[in-house]
């Protein structure tokens, strides 16, 4: 294992202090705490996982699973119908495992966001100035050139159907015929060094105290070569961004359980690989980027990462196609609709380090799951398939439009077992009685303490998250630098 960091890291101590502790360097953890160190406050950020360059383990390797991702990748909600969910844990979060796909959150989103939760001053226009702000930092561009075969198989698929089909842009900066992606590690975190702020990884906060008017944090330093050793952290300001199951487990175990962990929501996918005659997945493309927004909210759909490996992963079930894969895998790629569906519980359990995440679906959830699969089969034999292969138990392989046809209109509860890369609003901001922060993230009746990732988000951004993360985090950390510290 390559165990070096990417950053100077601070030494740490038994005891460490700051007036601002910000807790996970992810997408809305970075971002605060460069905001927070560039008022010329002192910060530390701490993070759980390791600090490890962008480019190491490569991306998408089985490396980068067991060293980025928290559990090697390998947590499940549990439910009639499970999601099997990842979770970045590193230094920059999940930031540094996505590809990086950007939208600003739709307003539609936000209106809605208002309604329910009566969220004050959350419009787009009002939320655009931080979109702004956080894409000159890290950037946000399309591609310079012609996108993967696989990815326009999609949009060509739409487009002959009439439906909306776009190109995303990304996180990322190209040069030629590669880049760098505009991960954490990348923008914010230096960013937040270069102004004085001190980051330590490897360390997990267990509890938060508040003790003689200021925040008192339990934590466990785990160096990479050496025992783990107990830490207490002090601070008069806290900004958690765990993420969206580990920012209410540490809540929850710290005594503030209003409105936390009651409302975790997902983006889950369900994904086929489709064949084609031609060869459309050439090593060296660029990844791919496009999408259908044509039935969004409902569900939308993409392309994801298509290397043998994950073809074979992808269709685990089916192990009679293995050899098929192996053959023949250059003429295919991973497709995927992604819903809103799903609602879950996050509880601490005795004795175990990791919460119990409990899922319901709905029967308009399962009804979603089918007709998204309908539709995904339908622009890909659109698009030249010769074949679909639902990653699913027991579905049989379609080869036609006709089988398509068959494809029953709600999926049974059992046999779908959908992922998910997007998890979010566990505790919601917002001013009403189903809030757990006021609508800056402030936690109420606890003076000083912030949530400032996924956590905060009122329900499904529909689109990728990051940039929605990312933006309400810079608006909830200047509204608390100018009403705290000013």
């Amino acid at each position: 294992m390559m165990a070096f960091a990417t950053n100077v890291a601070e030494r740490v101590t038994h005891q460490m202090a700051a007036d601002i502790v910000v807790i996970g360097s992810g997408p809305g953890g970075a971002v605060a705490a460069m905001l927070c160190a560039e008022a010329g406050k002192s910060v530390l950020l701490v993070e759980e996982g390791p600090n490890l360059p962008l480019q190491w383990p490569p991306h998408f390797s089985s490396e980068e699973i067991l060293h980025k991702y928290r559990n090697a990748g390998v947590n499940v909600a549990l439910g009639t119908t499970q999601i099997s969910y990842v979770e970045g844990c590193c230094v920059g979060g999940g930031s540094e495992v996505n590809r990086g796909l950007y939208h600003r959150t739709p307003a539609y989103i936000l209106d809605a966001w208002r309604d329910d939760f009566d969220v004050r001053h959350l419009t787009l226009d009002e939320l655009m100035p931080h979109f702004l702000a956080c894409e000159e930092i890290a950037r946000v561009e399309y591609l310079p050139g012609e996108a993967s075969s696989i990815s326009k198989r999609l949009y060509e698929g739409a487009k002959s159907l009439g439906w909306l089909a776009i190109e995303a842009p990304r996180l990322y900066r190209y040069t030629g015929r590669g880049g760098s992606k505009q991960s954490m590690s990348e923008t914010f975190v230096p960013r937040f060094l270069r102004a004085g702020g001190r980051l330590i990884a490897n360390t997990a906060i267990r509890r938060l105290t508040m003790r003689g008017g200021k925040w008192r944090l339990d934590a466990r330093h785990a160096p990479a070569n050496g025992a783990p050793q107990p830490v207490e952290i002090s601070a008069a300001t806290v900004f958690v961004a765990c993420g969206a199951v580990q920012t209410p487990a540490l809540l929850r175990r710290s005594g503030l359980r209003r409105n936390v962990g009651n409302s975790l929501r997902f983006h889950p996918m369900l994904k086929v690989a489709a064949e084609f005659d031609e060869e459309v997945n050439i090593p060296g493309d660029f990844d791919p980027v496009h999408q259908i927004k044509e039935f969004e909210p409902n569900f939308g759909m993409g392309c994801s990462i298509s290397s043998q490996a994950l073809l074979a992963l992808a269709l685990a079930n089916r192990a009679d196609f293995l050899a098929h894969v192996g053959n023949r895998w250059r003429h295919m790629g991973i497709y995927y609709v992604q819903t809103t569906g799903g609602r879950a519980t996050v509880r601490n359990l005795p004795f175990f380090r990791d919460p119990l995440v409990r899922v319901q679906h709905s029967e308009w959830d399962l009804l979603q799951y089918g007709q998204g699969l309908r539709r995904l089969a339908e622009a890909l034999f659109a698009a030249g398939a010769v074949a679909v292969y639902p990653c699913l138990r027991d579905y049989p392989v379609l080869r036609s439009m006709a089988d398509v046809c068959k494809w029953p209109e709600s999926l049974p509860k059992e046999a779908i077992g959908p992922t998910s890369v997007h998890v979010f609003a566990s505790c919601p901001m917002g001013e009403n009685a189903k809030s757990a922060a006021d609508s800056f993230g402030r936690v109420r009746e606890a003076d000083g303490l912030y949530i400032t990732d996924a956590s905060v988000l009122c329900g499904p951004t529909v689109v990728n998250p990051q940039g929605t993360v990312m933006a309400i985090a810079h608006r909830n950390a200047m509204h608390a630098i100018e009403s705290r510290f000013t």
